[in-house]
Parts: C-alpha cells; structure tokens; sequence
C-alpha cells in the first residue's frame, strides 16, 4: 500500500511540473508577443488630435493625395504593422466630460455658410460596435444646425451603448432612437431601425430638408456645403439606386422567409422556405437597390404616413434584405414625392451618389484595384485610393476600418476640414 501512493505521489508531483514548465513556457511567449507587438505596432489618432504615440510618423495628406510614392510607400509601411486602435471604453472616458469633449474634438469650430444654415439636413446612424469609428464619422459630418439620430443595436456591448448615449448627450441636436431593434442581417429589423430613426427625425424641431443614413464603416467625401450645393439642384427628388431584379434577387421576395439560426459568421439569417409569397399590395412593381438612400422630407413623409407605404412594408416582412428593395420599389410607385418613372432606366450604384462601394469583381473594370483589402468582395478602402475617392463625384464611401488603413480615415478627415475651413460664411 506504501508502495502505491509512493508510485502515485511520485507520477502527481512529475504531471505538476511538467504543468508549472508549460505554465512559465506559455507565460515567456506572451512576454515575447507582448514585446514584439509595442515594437511592430502603430497608432494613427483622428486628425485635429496629436497623441505621442503616432510622432515617429510624420504623414503629408497632401502627398499622398498627389500620389507621391515616397508617402505611399511610408502608409504602405504602417499598414502592415499592427494597427492599434483606441476601444469603446476610451470613447466613454472621451464623452464623460462633454465640456472638454467638444472643445477637444472642435465640434462648433467650423465655420457654416448661410446656404448651409437655411438648407439642414438630418443624418439616421444605425451602428453596432466600434464607438470610436462612429465618432469620426459624426465628426466628419456635424454641423451645430443638422440633426442627427443614431439608432444602436440592442446587442451592442455595454461599453459601445454607453459611449453612444454619452455622445449624443454632449450635443443638443444628437440623440439616440427612441426606439432601438435587435438587428439581425438581412432582415426586417435593419429597416425598422432606420424607419424608427426617419420618426423621430420627422417630430424633431429642425425643418430639414433631406435625410440621409449611414452605417459604422462609411464615411463622407464631400464636406457639408459642397453636399448641400448639390442636393439643392436635385429640386425635391431623390438621390437612390432602383434597378429591376435578376431572376437571381427575385428569390429573394418571391418566397416567404423565417429567420433561423446558422451556425456561421450572423449567427441568424432568414432563409428561404418553399411557400411562396402573394403578388406586392397595391399593384407594385418591385424594384431593387440598396439599403442606403438621400430622401427628401416630403417622401419620408409619404413613407411615414401613406397606408401604401406601410402595406408593403408589412408584405416585406418576411422577405431577405427588404432594405434593398422597400426604399428602391416604393420611389417607383407613380405620384410620391420626387418618384422616378418606372419607365426610367435603371438606377445603379455608379449613378446613384448615395454609396461608393468597390466591388472586386469590377475592379480593373470599372474602377482601380483595391488597395486595402476585402471582405465579402467588398473593399475597404487604402490610402493610395484617397485622390480617386474624392474625385470620382459620390457623396458617401464604404468601406472604412481604422485597422486596415488608419491613414486613409486620418487623411480624408484632413481633406473635409480643409474644405470647411474654405466656406464663405
């Protein structure tokens, strides 16, 4: 018996330090990553702030925006380091102290035309998580006469809703949805958040004058006076993508859908079942496009009110991606504010204004290869695409992300700020 647990201390105590030499192994090459990951690593802060971190880089906007291959060659070099970026915790902390916040980031710094003053404009921001991305993007396109409502994902972490509510808390014509959905892709829940914003906008104080939404990874190419010029000369229409369906996307609303569970990336999609949907309410003729829109006051009017509007809105409820119809359908239906005749040609993303999205399939084609990287066929944008963003005539890009291309984003804030900074008041 003492020949046993002898045996058996013995084996304990040899499985102890083999856990102890894997234990201090493990902890050495965390150390080492650690190490490694300070020295490769980078941080490229919001234009208008200077943090002793990004020092060592001294990057020219204008250079690149010139195509300089010296400058391209140096955000060349800090996109392949680790891009460190600040967390929602950091916006919270940023937020907390609305004085400073404002003063700190400018926010009724620039200056604003009378044209702008008598023309408003009203902003729907349906976010889910990176706080700090979503700052810059309200920064980028604040104006002290706008309005702006964000609608947050009910998923979103406590840290990202408590840095939203704090940011709309520091500025009186920012405010939060006051109703916010469980947004779940592709489905009816991601139209309702914007619809739910368009409400609100439509009850506040500010008269504006067109509404535009936008998501966590857009960002603006034109400043708010150069975007008011321009929607002055569209005279009451709207600016949209609405093209008649492949065979491929009438699936998409030909048969009833149910959201289910998928065991990857969203986790619950609709999918497609084999009960087949009724013909559209009213006699509407379906038409596709995307999920982004610039609508005029009178239209979001129609859309609120009209029983036409929420007929077909409940008809889509069980369709994929409504947002990609419901707005490019209903712009199609004869006598609505600024309608597009049915008989018109198609209205694709190249003329449409509303969204500049590189898709890589086109690239070479329609336009130059990506520079950042992809997700989903979709670029996100890099720096050496700066010029090419800003001159190709869209008003909104996506997509953006701080830790693919951090030069980009610090660049285009720099180029919005110039051109702000230029208005005649």
């Amino acid at each position: 018996m003492k020949i046993r647990c002898a045996h058996y201390t013995h084996r304990l105590r040899h499985r102890c330090f083999l856990f102890s030499l894997s234990l201090l192994a493990v902890c050495l090459l965390k150390l080492v990553y650690i190490k490694v990951t300070v020295r490769d690593s980078v941080y490229i802060e919001p234009y208008g702030i200077t943090v002793s971190l990004s020092r060592r880089y001294d990057i020219n906007c204008t250079a690149i925006y010139e195509l300089d291959p010296v400058e391209i060659g140096k955000a060349l070099e800090i996109k392949r380091k680790i891009i460190v970026d600040v967390d929602d915790d950091s916006t919270v902390s940023l937020t907390s102290d609305c004085q400073t916040f404002i003063k700190t980031r400018g926010y009724n710094e620039a200056p604003v035309s009378d044209t702008e003053r008598s023309f408003p404009l009203a902003y729907s921001l349906v976010v889910h998580k990176n706080a700090p991305m979503v700052e810059r993007i309200l920064h980028a396109i604040y104006a002290p006469h706008n309005i702006y409502c964000i609608h947050y994902d009910q998923k979103s972490s406590p840290a990202f809703i408590k840095a939203i509510t704090n940011l709309a808390q520091c500025a009186s014509n920012v405010f939060i949805a006051s109703k916010v959905e469980s947004v779940q892709y592709a489905h009816i829940s991601r139209l309702n958040a914007d619809l739910n914003c368009l409400s609100d906008l439509l009850r506040s104080e500010v008269k504006w004058k067109y509404v535009i939404n936008l998501c966590g990874q857009d960002f603006p190419l034109k400043s708010n006076h150069e975007l008011v010029m321009e929607l002055k000369q569209l005279n009451g229409s709207n600016m949209l993508e609405s093209s008649r369906p492949s065979e491929l996307k009438k699936q998409r609303f030909s048969f009833q859908h149910e959201l289910k569970n998928v065991p990857y990336e969203y986790r619950s999609l609709p999918v497609k079942t084999t009960v087949p949907k009724d013909v559209p309410p009213h006699g509407i003729e379906m038409f596709i496009g995307s999920a982004y829109f610039v609508l005029s006051r009178d239209f979001v009017n129609y859309i609120i009110s009209s029983q036409v509007a929420k007929d077909f809105l409940a008809w889509s409820a069980d369709t994929y991606s409504p947002d990609e119809h419901f707005w490019a359908t209903l712009v199609r239906v004869p006598g609505v504010p600024g309608h597009i005749p049915r008989s018109e040609a198609d209205i694709t993303d190249l003329r449409s204004k509303t969204r500049l999205v590189k898709w890589n399939y086109l690239e070479g084609k329609l336009y130059p290869a990506c520079t950042g990287t992809h997700m989903r066929s979709v670029c996100i944008y890099g720096a050496a695409e700066l010029r090419w963003l800003l001159n190709y005539g869209h008003w909104f890009a996506n997509k953006f992300d701080p830790k693919v291309d951090p030069i980009l984003i610090k660049c285009l804030e720099e180029k919005l700020m110039e051109k702000r900074q230029n208005v005649q008041t």
